[in-house]
């Protein structure tokens, strides 16, 4: 064998035993055989195939075909979303939070006591729920809602698989958990909303509270922000190598959903003082004013004239023909 294939030979081995070292050795024991968690590879490939068919292939899919409604798919969805988010919810307050964990600073428990191994399995369940949310992201390609696809969205839902993925694996249990603790919270709310939306129009007055999900999810990041700041001072045994991913991107989540914040209410806000914009009615000289209509105005849900036997139905005033509902009631001026 040549010195250059035993080089080969020698960097491969590397290779190999620093695969071994990262994913397995240091992993935990009791989690790395569980499905997903032995090799970052499955998690790697779904989040794959989730950008390509969001960003591209089921765009292009869906290019000359009409919307699915997905109606009832998207209740029962959002059902489920909600039934998990709660149980999760539960465990960690049940089995962790409420019990003998400590807010300032809490390692992990790697034993196989039914508490530690039941901490283990609800972080693990909530690495699973966050695979599951990629349906979020297909659902809007598939009803093609194209500008819910955003880049904060994107981001977000690729993201906390991978954080997931990491807990789940290396340290399931602990300090840690309270994001999954305060995120699932968050989710019972949020998908309780988009349960609510998804029976159409008639639920749109109970749904008042949409922007408030937005000021929650802002509290979230701020919430594990500062409670994972913690470990910078107090050492418990937790890794502390773990903050220097889950800190950036808290930061990194709480500029986007603040921007996210600004563009969907305040500028609506400040939209709606503004004077009436070019291509409005008022723009184009077709209200006088004291805001009439200078041509007729038809309410019965089109913009077509009615008319019997050759004359409109309706009596005119200074005019103008008028039918202010549904129901034929005129008005009078």
């Amino acid at each position: 064998m040549s010195s250059s294939e035993n080089n080969t030979v020698v960097e491969q081995n590397a290779v190999v035993k620093f695969w071994n070292f990262v994913f397995f050795d240091l992993g935990d024991k009791r989690t790395n055989d569980w499905p997903l968690l032995g090799s970052p590879v499955p998690g790697l490939t779904i989040l794959g195939l989730y950008l390509y068919f969001c960003l591209s292939l089921g765009r292009k899919w869906m290019a000359n075909r009409p919307p699915f409604k997905l109606t009832k798919t998207l209740i029962a969805y959002n059902f489920i979303q909600v039934v998990v988010s709660v149980w999760i919810f539960f465990e960690a307050l049940d089995a962790a939070w409420l019990r003998d964990y400590s807010w300032r600073c809490e390692p992990v428990d790697f034993s196989r006591t039914p508490k530690a191994m039941r901490i283990a399995w609800a972080v693990y369940m909530y690495f699973l729920a966050k695979i599951s949310e990629l349906l979020d992201t297909i659902f809007f390609v598939l009803r093609k809602k194209d500008n819910q696809v955003s880049f904060l969205h994107v981001y977000h839902h690729t993201t906390m698989p991978m954080i997931a993925w990491g807990a789940a694996k290396y340290f399931p249990g602990g300090h840690g958990t309270f994001i999954g603790l305060v995120n699932s919270f968050i989710h019972i709310i949020m998908y309780t909303y988009y349960m609510l939306a998804a029976f159409g129009p008639k639920m749109q007055p109970y749904l008042w509270w949409k922007k408030y999900i937005t000021t929650l999810q802002l509290g979230q990041f701020l919430a594990t922000f500062l409670h994972s700041c913690q470990l910078l001072i107090y050492d418990c045994g937790y890794p502390r190598f773990a903050m220097y991913f889950v800190l950036p991107n808290a930061a990194f989540f709480f500029w986007l959903f603040s921007d996210f914040y600004r563009k969907a209410y305040s500028n609506s806000k400040a939209g709606s003082r503004r004077k009436p914009s070019k291509g409005s009615d008022t723009e184009n000289n077709n209200v006088d004013k004291n805001c009439n209509t200078k041509k007729p105005v038809y309410t019965n849900g089109t913009a077509e004239k009615i008319e019997l036997n050759g004359k409109s139905p309706f009596p005119k005033q200074n005019g103008v023909t008028h039918r202010v509902n549904g129901n034929g009631n005129l008005k009078t001026e």
